[in-house]
């Protein structure tokens, strides 16, 4: 079992799931299902949970665009933060729980980018750095950050990742 980082002490355990108020700080309107989402988020094999492919959703719409042309670094980083929240909401779906993730073991990142935009690890690191700010040493994963010519819908990133889980 993981070890979550509280932001607030005085809350008592049984009050709030952790994780998912996390997510909430760190979201600040991330939107966590899509039509896609319900239909191919994940598979479970045994104590392996499969995340497939999701985006940068928001309340107020998807981060679509070319990073490092009409997408910026730092707005591309906000894209996989965004990507990552979805993420964790899909495996909260699936397990009903975020308390039964063990550990993050990869993350796989795709970025959509403008030809000569070779900073593909720094956009990922937005996902990386919510995983490990959730979910401490048991978030810090392998990964793998590539650049694509495009991807679904022209969004910014797409990210799948796989966990260990109870």
């Amino acid at each position: 079992m993981i070890e979550l980082h509280r932001r607030d002490a005085d809350i008592e355990d049984d009050a709030i799931d952790w994780p998912l108020d996390q997510l909430i700080q760190l979201g600040k309107g991330a939107r966590y299902e899509t039509e896609t989402t319900r239909k191919f988020g994940c598979k479970r094999l045994g104590d392996v949970l499969y995340v497939g492919g999701h985006g940068p959703t928001a309340a107020s719409g998807v981060i679509r665009g070319k990073v490092g042309g009409d997408v910026s670094l730092e707005r591309a980083k906000e894209a996989a933060k965004l990507t990552a929240l979805s993420m964790l909401a899909t495996v909260k779906a699936e397990l009903g729980n975020l308390d039964r993730i063990r550990q993050i073991v990869k993350v796989f990142g795709m970025v959509n980018c403008a030809p000569g935009f070779n900073r593909t690890p720094e956009v990922i690191d937005g996902c990386s750095d919510v995983l490990v700010a959730i979910f401490g040493e048991a978030g810090r994963h392998t990964r793998s950050a590539v650049g694509m010519a495009e991807l679904p819908f022209d969004i910014a990133v797409e990210i799948e990742m796989i966990l260990e889980v109870d």
